[in-house]
Formats: C-alpha cells, structure tokens, sequence
C-alpha cells in the first residue's frame, strides 16, 4: 500500500469494532505492542481515542488520557506504508487542540530514546525533555527508558504547535 498526497483521510472516534485492525497495525509497527485489552480499557474508560482512515481503511490511531489540567499520550501510531507523510503531525495537531479544550495546560508523553523519528516530530511542536524513567518500557534485551515529554498547551499560541519553542 502507498501513500499519495491525494488520498482522503478522515479523523474520527475509535470504536470496538475498529480494534482488530488497530491492534493489527500496532503489531506490525512494535515489538511490544500494546494487547487488544490495553486499547478496550481506553475506550471503556472514556480517553481521547480516534482512528485515521484513509480509503482503503485505518491507517493510523491515537490515545489521550485527560486528567485535571494535563493530557497524557498515551499512543500515536501510522501504518508503516503511510509513515513520512505527516499524517502523525496532523493527529498530533488534532490531539493538542481536543485537550485545550478540555482545559489542560499541559501535554505529557514518554518516548524510546530509540525512537528518533518520534523524539523529532515532538520536539518539532515544541516538546522539551523534562524527565527519564528508568526501565519503562519492555525490550529485546530486558528493558529501555523512557523520555518524558512535556509541552504547555493551555493556549492556543502555547509552545504545541510545529516550529514552537
């Protein structure tokens, strides 16, 4: 599957039904990817879930938790075929301003310092490096570190934004 600049892509809220397919692309893209239960419990409990589609069905997924007056990322991912076309900046986008509006004034993320690509689209909206946390996630070799991630989002002209900060 490519990915041309034409395609149509629409944003909208997860639902159950769209799970096999999601949890179908989060296997594809991690070694330790995050079980049908992990993304059921997000839905169940109300966090900022929204799928990307694309004609020939969803081509990437998003999860937010928001608490009180700080979002928290909890998953971005996009297909590999459709990875480097922006689409992740664009639900990125879409994410900062759902949690505006649900009052935060801050967004939280943990990334792989592995994770070059990732690290780079966040520090491009302006996300700084505030923290480490130890032996977070699951890996080949035992376990890896996370980067913690924060940005000031409670203003529209907050530093979330591309080319912010």
């Amino acid at each position: 599957m490519s990915a041309p600049a034409f395609a149509p892509r629409v944003l909208r809220p997860m639902h159950p039904r769209d799970l096999d397919t999601v949890v179908g692309i989060e296997r594809l893209i991690y070694s330790h990817p995050w079980t049908p239960g992990n993304f059921r419990d997000s839905l169940h409990a109300g966090y900022s879930c929204w799928v990307l589609e694309a004609q020939d069905g969803i081509i990437g997924y998003c999860v937010m938790m928001v608490g009180v007056g700080e979002a928290h990322l909890l998953n971005l991912s996009v297909a590999p075929a459709w990875q480097r076309h922006g689409l992740g900046s664009g639900m990125l986008r879409h994410l900062l301003e759902r949690a505006r509006e649900w009052g935060a004034r801050e967004l939280l993320l943990e990334v792989r310092p592995s994770n070059a690509a990732a690290r780079a689209l966040y520090a491009g909206f302006g996300f700084r490096e505030v923290a480490v946390r130890r032996g977070y996630y699951p890996a080949e070799q035992g376990r890896e570190d996370a980067i913690l991630m924060a940005c000031a989002c409670g203003e529209p002209d907050a530093s979330c934004v591309p080319g912010g900060e």
